[in-house]
């Protein structure tokens, strides 16, 4: 890919965790000027090995970086690295742009973007939606906000980390946030929706093959229905890569996002409840669709489908 002569070269990259790390490598492996920060060592020091220069700070990542990104677990962090002692936004000089990659708050993205401002500096929801793999091969699904000269400039970036078709400009500050949850909240919605409706079928005595061949031949039928659900369905493997505790941390942000925008929600709450009565239940570390296994406790059951079904 050619950055061409007016494209940011020197990056700074913040949060190098399970998603972090490989988009950090894709910065690296494009060619880019990377110098990367995380209060974890070990993780520093792996994307050090791919090229990347360490930083002792958050702010020191920062000095005389083009853009900053950050892609850390929730908003409280996303605060300390920015706005927080030795935080990036003093290191950057006018001009930059700060790009936070997490999953976030509309309101915590007003502040930095009023103390950027402050700076000279642009700011840019990005969000991203994807597996450790899907960021490691640069295939993630990228949602941007935030002013459309700063996203131009910040699009070869985002292609070095997301996948040809699935990088979105969605408008103004906070779209980017905004859809995030959005999207996280629909699929979280068909985790529930799925393990009521597969277990209610199964006690009513349908054959769950039966069963589930019939959902997803009809109007029904979802992506999550046919693909997703299918690691429960087959080894009954409830996909720990993305625990409950960040789970419940996205679907509280929803229902933050419902009350700052005034709007009634009450599935969104229901959704968000029956999350946190399964982390209860199974640990902050049980996978993603732990929801249906609630339901699967509740009815005495296993959904589980036999091998080629």
């Amino acid at each position: 890919m050619s950055l061409g002569a007016e494209a940011i070269r020197r990056v700074g990259f913040i949060g190098l965790g399970h998603m972090g790390a490989g988009m950090c490598g894709n910065l690296v492996r494009t060619g880019l000027d990377v110098t990367a920060y995380d209060i974890d060592a070990a993780a520093l020091a792996g994307v050090v090995q791919q090229g990347a220069r360490p930083a002792a700070s958050a702010r020191e990542s920062a000095r005389g970086a083009e853009a900053v990104i950050t892609m850390l677990p929730a908003p409280p962090h996303v605060e300390r690295a920015w706005l927080g002692v030795d935080g990036a936004l003093a290191g950057l000089e006018p001009g930059a742009v700060a790009i936070d990659m997490s999953t976030s708050s509309l309101a915590l993205g007003k502040r930095l973007a009023e103390a950027a401002a402050e700076r000279g500096v642009d700011v840019l929801d990005a969000p991203v939606a994807g597996s450790p793999t899907r960021a490691a091969a640069g295939k993630l699904g990228i949602y941007v906000g935030g002013p459309e000269a700063a996203y131009t400039r910040a699009r070869p970036l985002f292609a070095a980390m997301g996948e040809e078709g699935r990088i979105f400009y969605l408008g103004p500050a906070g779209a980017g946030y905004a859809v995030k949850l959005l999207l996280n909240l629909m699929w979280f919605i068909e985790s529930v929706a799925t393990g009521e409706v597969l277990s209610l079928g199964v006690l009513a005595g349908v054959p769950l093959d039966r069963l589930y061949a019939a959902l997803v031949d009809s109007p029904a039928n979802s992506t999550f229905l046919e693909e997703d659900v299918r690691s429960v369905l087959d080894a009954g493997d409830y996909s720990d890569v993305f625990p409950l505790r960040l789970v419940t941390k996205d679907l509280g942000l929803a229902v933050d996002l419902a009350r700052e925008v005034g709007l009634a929600t009450e599935l969104t709450a229901l959704v968000e409840q029956i999350h946190r009565r399964a982390r209860r239940a199974y640990g902050d570390d049980a996978g993603q669709i732990s929801a249906i296994r609630l339901y699967e406790d509740l009815a005495g059951i296993r959904l589980r489908l036999e091998p080629g079904t």
